[in-house]
């Protein structure tokens, strides 16, 4: 796929490209994006480099993941990152997101989480977008909340990040949890005890 700007309130979500290299570099030096993310610790320059310059456009050329850069509309500061990445069951996306630090607490990735799951319901036909995180990362659980995310539970080592096995809470977003249409009917389950 062509990649492409989304564009909302106060961002944009942009492809990465060469010109991210020390903004992300910058960014993900902060401890808590190399604690909760899978991204190399220490993160290096080139680590950086390869994902602006080769990861990161790859994944746009191969459909498998789509990343962008959110970067404030007034002045093209980069506040964040935001991937939606193609998983093994049809119609099914996962998303994944981090802030730098100095830009925290203002709303700004859910703002990019809404608009990348509306570009992700209406152009790439995902019929469910999931979130997961490692247990404790509270942060990340808060912006998919305020997105609108329902959690599902808690996955047994879910997650593997620095070679080593972590516990996971999950969730999901589907169109009818945005007001939108999917393409195949939605019919819940019955829950168990209900009326």
């Amino acid at each position: 796929m062509e990649p492409i700007t989304l564009t909302t309130e106060r961002l944009l979500l942009r492809p990465f490209g060469p010109q991210d290299t020390f903004p992300v570099h910058a960014a993900c030096q902060d401890p808590d994006i190399q604690r909760w993310t899978v991204i190399p610790s220490p993160y290096r320059l080139t680590d950086a480099e390869l994902f602006t310059t080769r990861l990161a456009p790859a994944g746009w050329r191969d459909d498998s993941s789509y990343g962008f850069a959110l970067a404030l509309r007034e002045t093209g500061a980069l506040v964040g990152a935001l991937g939606i990445d193609r998983r093994t069951r049809p119609g099914t996306y996962e998303v994944g997101y981090w802030s730098a630090k100095e830009h925290r607490g203002r709303g700004y990735v859910t703002e990019a989480v809404l608009a990348s799951a509306r570009w992700a319901f209406t152009s790439l036909g995902a019929e469910r977008l999931e979130w997961r995180a490692e247990v404790g990362n509270a942060a990340s659980r808060a912006v998919a909340l305020r997105a609108g995310f329902r959690l599902e539970g808690e996955q047994r080592s879910g997650l593997l990040n620095k070679g080593i096995r972590r516990d996971a809470w999950t969730g999901a977003l589907i169109p009818s949890d945005l007001g939108l249409a999917g393409p195949h009917p939605y019919l819940p389950g019955s829950r168990a005890g209900a009326p």
